[in-house]
């Protein structure tokens, strides 16, 4: 049976993270909600009404088979075995999970420079707050996390002497990989003029996101209907009044 992945339509959001991954490895899945019926079966699940003993919180969350499995990083950790996105390592395993859940952390910050308040709010009910997030975002937080992703990956300089590519985990190619690059594409995205020197500041992350858009799944995925544009209604948003030159 093929995975089935819940998230909302029109957008990409956290379950891009997870449709990275199962279009990488060629796992076969179903975008559920995509589908004809797709969202009542959404609305069922988070009532718990089809199957699993806790319902999930919010989108995105996984089927298996009768297995529900929730949170983007849970999520992950889950699979990554299956698809061979992970080492057998169990110290490995819970250093990728681990760094996926500071990813997690950043996409919450990233989340929150455009809902300061509430997201019970629109945008424009809360702008010169989001103004106020969103200048400490970039000039404190972005340093402070992409760095961090930087020094990591720049502690593989001895594989990258040979000509082998980088990773965030071990030897070889995470999910971990991929969810760096598609924070390093919503930023850009996000935030094109505070972002014009982020292949200098950030060399590492830069050469990582540029390896992961020539994986042949990835890039067949980036050209295809499957990959849903960046917009005004995900985790990474452009609001050029957000937006700033860099220092």
């Amino acid at each position: 049976m093929p995975y089935e992945l819940f998230y909302w339509d029109g957008l990409q959001g956290r379950g891009e993270f997870i449709r990275l991954a199962l279009e990488d490895a060629g796992a076969d899945y179903r975008d559920v909600v995509r589908e004809p019926g797709g969202m009542d079966r959404m609305m069922s699940c988070l009532k718990g009404a089809d199957g699993g003993a806790v319902p999930p919180f919010a989108p995105p969350f996984l089927k298996d088979g009768e297995r529900i499995v929730s949170h983007v990083a849970n999520i992950l950790h889950y699979l990554a075995p299956k698809l061979a996105l992970v080492p057998d390592d169990e110290t490995l395993r819970l250093d990728a999970l681990g760094l996926q859940l500071t990813i997690t952390d950043f996409v919450a910050e990233v989340h929150d420079t455009h809902h300061p308040i509430s997201t019970a709010d629109y945008y424009e009910d809360q702008m010169e707050e989001a103004k106020a997030r969103t200048t400490a975002f970039l000039k404190h937080r972005v340093p402070k996390f992409i760095g961090y992703f930087d020094r990591l990956l720049a502690s593989s300089d001895d594989r990258q002497a040979k000509g082998e590519e980088r990773h965030a985990i071990g030897r070889s190619f995470t999910y971990v990989d991929l969810s760096i690059f598609q924070i390093a594409e919503g930023l850009g995205y996000a935030f094109p003029r505070a972002m014009a020197d982020f292949d200098r500041l950030y060399p590492n992350v830069a050469a990582l996101r540029d390896e992961v858009r020539q994986r042949p799944r990835i890039a067949a995925y980036l050209a295809s209907d499957r990959r849903l544009a960046f917009n005004e209604s995900g985790i990474f948003r452009h609001y050029p009044e957000l937006d700033r030159d860099p220092d």
